[in-house]
């Protein structure tokens, strides 16, 4: 990996005269219990917290042979213009395991001259064990060439996901099993390689077969060609991922569910940052804690990677100020919370403007935003943000488990808050930063995305409602994914049954679709693996049309491949004539994820211009389990810069 700007997991935004496009490579290896990053012949500054460093070999840990000199430790945010002028570098401790001071940082240097791939973790083994550290964040900026070698060491294949990035002709590149490519087996490698255009921001990365990605994920952060278009200095920039952790195997809950067609199960914690927080059992000590200063302004990069659920997050007695959504400035405007949807990024700002009580310290929460009627994890995850400004050491006291949480999070059926908040969000459409919604389209699809009860059939035992089957559906087909990549068969015009270009453009039948029965008047679903086709350059656009069928529920429907533009949401079913005059054609929010409205619609218009096989999907993962999901095939240009690239040499087969 290039670090001529910094390691990777320490970036900070650059000027733009100091940018260059680099290629970025980054060698990953996915372990069974742990997700890392080697960094090839290369002297690395890192200022992170309590970690030992040790190298796997045959499953045994063992303490590298190269040490670590420590240069120096303090309390507070560490700040790289003027701290590492105060380094020992004569005579510092040489260590393999630092205690990063509480409420402070320490500074190490290595030289990694020991090539392998090395475990850094904490070493107090409960953290370990809740899985503090989620995947490594990846940082790049704005322009550069990404390598990322990804070497599969588990039992099971695997794919990673880079969740919003447009992989410009490099589908290859985007890791949904059976769309773009086959799995990565066990021992086998896979380099994805894309270039980042024109786009800056938070995204994530996550793995992207059956449900690994409850616990395969992490931050994909890319800094800007030019400043924020923000007056405000920011002080750090802190990254919050939200996850879900499981008990069980979370492949055997889908493979239980689809076997026998009952609902899914429900995880048993939220994690911020991989840690539960103390409202958990035992878990007082894997709380996530945030040093800030009285006075300064942080910025959050707030990432939803959990499975299943969309939540709610505010900290208590501050306001927020969103200014991004999906890696796309946003105009600001204050909150007293968000609703984040699983794949949304929200960036905001927080100042330290508040007085603390004598721990210093203020609740930040998440918990659920609940539409569904099935069984959810009704917990609630908590961490801490802590004034530096006030020396306490009484934070024990402060992170008990208790029922304080912040007045200001919104209750879990809150759909007027969300509502209120989703409306709010608007392009930044300024000069630099333009809106460029398709005013005119060439094709309008309208889908139902809907819940469904199937017949079980012949002798089969289904633990659904009534001894049914639960499904989902868009259009009333369930999608189907079969052992090849659609990619590949679409790239060499492999001739196939197993896939049809004839995506239906309008439900199968009209109905009242958010008023009929919802148990009484449900619909068998159809089986298949039908595409959406459309030539280069079309300006598409997409009714997503929520249905009553089972209950009505709030939907994150994901796109790869392209950003989109929420051109109009509602209530009710979607009418042409009605809700066409009511679009916002001028600063639409842009993104990749969009949240249909409980018993509502959302309309999205794509710039069609990037040639590949593209997934669509709801991101509660249940649902796309049971087949909420279609594919979108953009064809190929006239000219070579409008044609898809060429398959790499590694893309797995199947």
């Amino acid at each position: 990996m290039d670090l001529s700007n910094g390691p990777i997991m320490n970036r900070q935004p650059i000027s733009a005269g100091n940018i260059t496009p680099a290629t970025v490579k980054v060698a990953a290896n996915i372990g069974s219990t742990y997700r890392d990053i080697s960094i090839e012949s290369a002297a690395v500054f890192v200022a992170f917290a309590p970690w030992h460093v040790q190298q796997q070999t045959n499953n045994t840990l063992t303490i590298i042979d190269s040490g670590i000199g420590m240069t120096k430790g303090g309390f507070g945010n560490f700040d790289a213009a003027n701290h590492p002028a105060f380094y020992n570098l004569v005579d510092p401790p040489e260590r393999n395991t630092v205690a990063v001071p509480s409420g402070g940082w320490a500074a190490i240097r290595l030289k990694a001259d020991n090539p392998g791939v090395w475990f850094i973790h904490c070493h107090l083994e409960e953290h370990t064990s809740w899985g503090l550290a989620t995947g490594p964040t990846i940082a790049v900026n704005e322009g550069d060439n990404v390598d990322i070698k990804v070497t599969n060491s588990v039992d099971r294949n695997t794919t990673l996901h880079w969740h919003g990035i447009k992989q410009l002709r490099t589908g290859w590149a985007d890791g949904p099993a059976y769309i773009t490519q086959c799995p990565i087996r066990r021992g086998q490698s896979y380099t994805y390689k894309f270039t980042v255009t024109e786009q800056r921001g938070t995204l994530l990365w996550h793995a992207h077969l059956s449900w690994q990605r409850a616990s395969l994920y992490g931050a994909f952060l890319i800094y800007p060609r030019l400043p924020y278009p923000i007056s405000a200095p920011i002080q750090s920039e802190i990254p919050i991922i939200f996850g879900e952790w499981w008990n069980g195997d979370v492949e055997a809950v889908e493979s239980e569910m689809m076997i026998f067609g009952g609902g899914p199960g429900s995880s048993d914690a939220y994690t911020i940052n991989g840690m539960p927080g103390p409202l958990y059992p035992c878990s007082i000590q894997d709380t996530f804690i945030q040093t800030i200063d009285r006075g300064k302004t942080y910025m959050f990069r707030i990432i939803n990677a959990a499975m299943n659920n969309e939540l709610f997050f505010a900290v208590a007695n501050h306001t927020l100020t969103v200014i991004e959504v999906d890696a796309v400035y946003t105009k600001p405007f204050t909150t007293t919370a968000i609703m984040i949807a699983p794949g949304h990024t929200t960036n905001v700002l927080l100042t330290a403007n508040q007085v603390p009580d004598p721990t210093g310290t203020f609740v930040m929460a998440a918990r659920p935003y609940v539409t569904s009627a099935f069984p959810f994890d009704k917990t609630t995850t908590i961490g801490f943000l802590k004034y530096n400004a006030l020396e306490s050491d009484t934070i024990k006291t402060a992170v008990k488990p208790c029922s304080h949480l912040p007045q200001n999070l919104p209750q879990m059926n809150d759909s007027d808050f969300a509502t209120k908040f989703s409306n709010k969000i608007r392009s930044l459409a300024s000069t630099k930063y333009p809106c460029n919604v398709p005013k005119k389209i060439n094709k309008r699809v309208t889908t139902t995305i809907s819940l469904n009860l199937q017949d079980c059939g012949g002798n089969k035992t289904c633990k659904g409602l009534y001894g049914k089957r639960f499904l989902a559906s868009m259009n009333n087909q369930s999608f189907v994914r079969h052992t090849m990549s659609i990619l590949e068969c679409h790239y060499r015009n492999l001739k196939t049954s197993s896939y049809a270009y004839n995506f239906p453009e309008k439900p199968p039948h009209a109905f009242n679709y958010t008023g009929v029965n919802p148990l009484t008047q449900n619909m068998n679903t159809e089986f298949g693996t039908r595409l959406l086709v459309v030539p280069y350059g079309t300006k598409l656009e997409i009714v997503l049309q929520d249905t009553s069928f089972l209950n009505v529920e709030n939907h994150p429907i994901h796109v790869h491949g392209h950003n989109f533009f929420v051109v109009g949401t509602g209530f009710g079913n979607f009418d042409d004539v009605r809700d066409l005059g009511r679009y916002n054609l001028v600063d639409p929010p842009e993104r990749n994820t969009v949240a249909v409205p409980s018993g509502g619609w959302a309309a999205i218009r794509i710039n069609a211009d990037n040639p590949g096989a593209w997934f669509i999907h709801c991101h509660l993962e249940a649902h796309t389990s049971w087949g909420l999901a279609t594919g979108l095939v953009v064809e190929n240009g006239p000219d070579p810069s409008q044609r898809l690239l060429p398959p790499p040499e590694d893309l797995p087969s199947c």
